[in-house]
């Protein structure tokens, strides 16, 4: 395993690789306010031996690469106001900007072309990317994501509450950032599978010691309100795509999945019974076996 930080469109990005260099690539995309570890190194290192090499890395605002702490305090009734009249809001940056940095980083590790697999906001990054570089995207799978359809049905009420209240400082309160932490990580967890919750535990406290940054899910949340309905450019997508989604997730619920994938020209739906919004380990092989499927198909 290797750890680099590369310069890529004026933000630094933290990276690892898994697997032979000479391999063609994958790169994983992680979701909202979440870091490159929520790719597990099992996970990576089971689709490595499919004889891939396999990088994940941290997005703009999280983990180890560049913050964009300095920035105000967002507005979200502002932020709703500006879209709803049709106007610009001022924000950091977009998931156009991020989907350009998941390019940056290949350019910087001199990848031609890679397969982009990309979960929650990962997957419409990965999308962007898939739509606007044809020429550097050999396959895409979307997992847990959506469409920007603005007609689908929304998160769950307590589910965006929980998202969006405030959180104890983990350095201040580890008690109450943990039990915020589980309870939410528990609300969408799909049913078919026990919560594992001294794992989750483990990977929560490994993020803050990492990167603590109440405000990037703030910003990311902005970057996904201002990217709109991606349909008219999932429909330009030539590349094999797969579409992953959970039946049991109630933060994209599965409408959202089956409007991705019926965007997609020739996108295969795979819908996951017990599966919400989660990679839990028992679902490794069948997640990864559909990854693999999708990328032989180009």
């Amino acid at each position: 395993m290797i750890m680099n930080i590369l310069k890529v469109n004026d933000v630094e990005l933290a990276y690892d690789s898994f697997g032979n260099e000479n391999d063609e690539a994958i790169i994983l995309i992680a979701g909202l306010g979440t870091q490159m570890i929520r790719w597990t190194d099992s996970f990576c290192r089971i689709l490595a031996a499919w004889g891939f090499r396999v990088i994940r890395f941290d997005n703009r605002d999280v983990g180890c690469s560049t913050h964009f702490s300095h920035y105000p305090t967002l507005d979200f009734d502002a932020l709703a106001t500006a879209l709803m009249s049709g106007q610009r809001p001022d924000i950091p940056y977009t998931l156009d900007d991020m989907s350009n940095d998941a390019i940056g980083l290949l350019d910087a590790l001199t990848i031609d072309r890679a397969h982009f697999v990309g979960r929650s906001m990962g997957g419409m990054i990965a999308q962007i990317a898939a739509s606007e570089y044809p020429e550097r995207v050999l396959s895409l799978t979307s997992i847990m994501s959506s469409s920007g359809n603005p007609a689908l049905p929304h998160t769950a009420p307590d589910v965006m509450a929980m998202m969006t209240k405030p959180v104890p400082n983990p350095f201040e309160d580890e008690a109450g950032f943990l039990a915020h932490s589980l309870s939410f990580a528990k609300r969408i967890a799909g049913t078919g599978y026990p919560f594992e919750e001294d794992a989750y535990r483990t990977l929560i406290l490994e993020e803050a010691q990492r990167a603590y940054d109440p405000g990037s899910v703030g910003r990311q949340i902005a970057a996904i309100a201002v990217s709109g309905d991606r349909r008219p450019r999932l429909a330009t997508i030539k590349v094999p795509a797969l579409v992953i989604h959970g039946v049991d997730d109630p933060l994209f619920v599965p409408a959202c999945g089956e409007d991705t994938a019926s965007a997609i020209p020739g996108a295969e739906l795979m819908l996951v019974d017990g599966m919400g919004h989660d990679l839990p380990h028992q679902l490794y092989r069948l997640i990864i076996d559909g990854i693999e499927r999708t990328a032989r198909r180009n």
